[in-house]
């Protein structure tokens, strides 16, 4: 029997504390983004990679884009199948991984947002798999927007402070860095969380920081040509917030 990544085990179960979890507030504002992304082109197919409890591709379906969502936890689909039908949408829900999807130019548009996947595969080549894929799923001339650990942060500041400060916002998974190699630039930790029925689970994981120079060489190596890094914040989204080492994530728009 393979044994479950930490990713796959992190999200069984997980999906009504995940909802109120306070990183996936943002929504809204998120969203607002994409939209001016896209100049409000309503005839776009979007991809939504990683897309958990459906919360991006709920709002944009409100807002009437044809979403796709797509992730590798089946315990998040439910969720998010669950509030599409509350909401009266019909939205496909599938699940897949990232690293190995059907698609071939289907898309106009990709978003893969907190950490949607990418940047928690256990190796660099998985990692790339999935922004491979991604890339083989657009259309030409299409847009890629994600975000992902910035590499810089923790040059520069401490990843367990970082966390420390969630948790003072009423984060209720908590997680303790003991190790950041900087020949990887991996982050290994122990997240703890608790479940939907209350079981209290601590698991060993490990997640790959990227500096912006790596994701533009990646990026280009897939056929896009123009590739702007900014500041991610938390459903505040600019083109404005010139990316510094102050930001725990970087948000990418690429285009094809």
């Amino acid at each position: 029997m393979i044994k479950k990544q930490w990713y796959e085990t992190l999200f069984e179960n997980y999906a009504q504390k995940y909802d109120n979890e306070v990183f996936v507030q943002g929504t809204i504002g998120e969203c607002d983004f994409i939209e001016s992304e896209l100049q409000f082109d309503k005839t776009l197919k979007v991809l939504d990679v990683g897309c958990g409890t459906g919360r991006h591709s709920i709002e944009l379906t409100k807002r009437g884009y044809a979403v796709t969502g797509i992730d590798l936890s089946e315990s998040q689909l439910e969720r998010a199948r669950e509030k599409a039908r509350d909401n009266d949408l019909e939205i496909d829900f599938l699940n897949l991984d990232a690293r190995n999807l059907p698609f071939n130019k289907e898309f106009d548009v990709a978003i893969m947002l907190c950490e949607g996947g990418f940047p928690l595969m256990e190796t660099d080549e998985m990692n790339f798999e999935i922004l491979k894929n991604v890339a083989e799923s657009l259309k030409n001339h299409a847009k890629f927007m994600f975000t992902t650990l910035n590499g810089l942060f923790p040059l520069y500041h401490s990843v367990n402070e970082f966390h420390e400060s969630a948790e003072a916002r009423e984060c209720t998974t908590t997680y303790k860095s003991y190790s950041f190699d900087l020949m990887t630039f991996r982050d290994y930790n122990k997240t703890r969380i608790e479940d939907d029925d209350g079981n209290i689970r601590e698991l060993e994981c490990n997640e790959r920081y990227y500096v912006p120079s790596e994701i533009t060489w990646l990026l280009k190596s897939l056929g896009f040509r123009k590739i702007e890094i900014f500041g991610a914040k938390l459903g505040t989204f600019s083109r404005s917030d010139k990316l510094t080492t102050e930001d725990y994530e970087m948000l990418v728009v690429a285009e094809k």
